[in-house]
């Protein structure tokens, strides 16, 4: 499965007003999401190394004591275990890369961004 069309790719409706779609391989995971406008992420901490790239909208992100503004364009890395969240003012697109994996979005046990 090397190449992958994205309209090909299963869109998950994790919680109102946030869609996934997800491509795993064996040391990563590649997220495209799609956040609906006034939506926040809780603070959460998770093992994997996490690399998040704007494609549409904007993203207030904390990660641990910093806060920014992400545009399309811009690109975060958030180390492993390092308490962050994120506030989407209007509709957003961003990709994630995680590695390893994140177990917890494959099982549904991903129970901070179900509770919206």
């Amino acid at each position: 499965m090397p190449f992958i069309d994205w309209s090909e790719v299963r869109e998950e409706q994790v919680a109102d007003g946030i869609v996934r779609q997800m491509v795993t391989a064996e040391k990563m995971m590649f997220v495209r999401w799609r956040f609906g406008s006034g939506l926040h992420v809780p603070a959460h901490r998770h093992p994997n190394e996490q690399v998040a790239y704007m494609l549409k909208g904007v993203m207030e992100l904390r990660i641990d004591r910093e806060r920014r503004r992400l545009l399309p364009g811009q690109v975060c890395w958030i180390p492993g275990n390092v308490e962050h969240e994120a506030w989407f003012p209007e509709e957003t697109e961003v990709v994630d890369i995680f590695s390893p994996p994140r177990q917890d979005f494959l099982t549904g046990q991903d129970d901070y961004l179900r509770r919206g």
